[in-house]
C-alpha cells in the first residue's frame, strides 16, 4: 500500500518495490523541473526530510547527496541546502544528458512488452500532467 506525504515542499507517493531513495530523488527533481521549487528556495535538512517522509535518516541523506551530485541542490554553510541555480545546457548537451535515461527507458519498456505507441502515450500524458503542476 502506498502513502502520500504532504509536509515536504513536493508531493511524493511511496510505491512498494521501488527504492525509497530513487522515489525521493524523482519527486524532488520533478518539483525542480516543474517550477514548484525555484532556485534559491530552501530545501529541508536531512533530519527534517527524514521526519517529514518518515524514512530513515540515512535514506534521506542518500537522496540529498544524489540531488547535490546531480546539481539540483547546493549546500551553503550557515544558510543550509538550497535549490541550485542551474545553467541550462547548450543544445547538443541537452540530448547527451538524456541519452542514457532514454536508452534505459526504451530497454525497460521493450523488456516489459510495452509497445512504442503505448510508451509514447504515457510520455505525452506525463508531460501534460507536469504542465498542469506548473500552472498552479
Amino acid at each position: 500500500m502506498c502513502h502520500i506525504v504532504h509536509m515536504t515542499p513536493f508531493r511524493i507517493e511511496f510505491q512498494p518495490g521501488q527504492p525509497i531513495v530513487d522515489q525521493v530523488v524523482f519527486a524532488a527533481t520533478r518539483a525542480f523541473v516543474s517550477g514548484q521549487m525555484l532556485p534559491g528556495d530552501a530545501f529541508p535538512s536531512v533530519r527534517a526530510l527524514a521526519a517529514d517522509l518518515r524514512i530513515h535518516p540515512n535514506t534521506a541523506h542518500k537522496a540529498v547527496q544524489a540531488l547535490i551530485r546531480e546539481g539540483w541542490l547546493e549546500v551553503h554553510p550557515g544558510i543550509g541546502t538550497i535549490v541550485a541555480h542551474r545553467v541550462a545546457p547548450a543544445g547538443g548537451d541537452r540530448w547527451g544528458l538524456l541519452n542514457d535515461k532514454v536508452d534505459a527507458l526504451v530497454v525497460d519498456a521493450r523488456s516489459a512488452g510495452i509497445s512504442l505507441e503505448d510508451l509514447q502515450r504515457v510520455i505525452v500524458e506525463r508531460w501534460a500532467a507536469l504542465d498542469k503542476t506548473e500552472v498552479r
